[in-house]
């Protein structure tokens, strides 16, 4: 009977072991997490198990714990991408408030004066990741899709018709992500004074 006692308290104390270490093992978000880093550093080439596994500190086996394999790593971080980025110009043009004139001047205050490097580079790599990829492709212009849909509604708020909303939201756009890629004579203070230009260009 003290046998079987012991038995039972060496399971249970095996199982409890194996649950700790569960809980310190790298949760699927990491792993994916872990995939945009090395994706925004150096496009997707680096996005390997191996890579990943060096990044978060542990062997690649925990990896196939979260995902079937690479493919269905990268099946995850374009869903999150996406999804994440749909959502984001659905807030970014309601949080602005005011009438439509006043919420696309907040929009390109949010991208112009609130810079972000590591999403800019994460952007630029599932663009790039996009020219050699269907997936990422149909990821990429879901997204342009969604957001040029949002500028364009606010566009047509102002009474443009149909065809110059469009090609309003799609200048808008390109101004947005083009900006943040040039380095103007003049520093800051040049950059401010074009980007109120175009923004009285793009908007007024």
């Amino acid at each position: 009977m003290a046998r079987c006692g012991t038995s039972q308290r060496r399971r249970r104390k095996l199982d409890t072991q194996a649950d700790e270490r569960r809980d310190t093992r790298p949760g699927r978000e990491t792993w994916i997490e872990a995939g945009f880093l090395e994706l925004a550093d150096g496009g997707i080439d680096r996005v390997k198990v191996e890579v990943l596994a060096r990044r978060i500190n542990v062997t690649k086996g925990g990896f196939y714990w979260h995902f079937r394999d690479r493919a269905d790593l990268l099946t995850s971080m374009l869903t999150r991408w996406s999804e994440g980025r749909t959502t984001a110009i659905a807030r970014q043009t309601e949080a602005a408030g005011g009438d439509a004139r006043a919420r696309l001047r907040g929009l390109i205050r949010l991208y112009v004066e609130n810079a972000n490097p590591r999403g800019m580079a994460i952007e630029m790599a599932v663009r790039d990741w996009a020219r050699r990829d269907q997936r990422a492709a149909s990821a990429v212009a879901m997204v342009d899709t969604a957001r040029l849909e949002r500028v364009c509604g606010l566009f047509r708020d102002l009474g443009l018709n149909e065809e110059v909303a469009s090609a309003r939201a799609f200048l808008f756009y390109s101004f947005i992500f083009g900006q943040a890629l040039l380095l103007p004579p003049g520093g800051e203070e040049a950059r401010r004074r074009l980007t109120d230009a175009c923004t009285g260009l793009l908007v007024d």
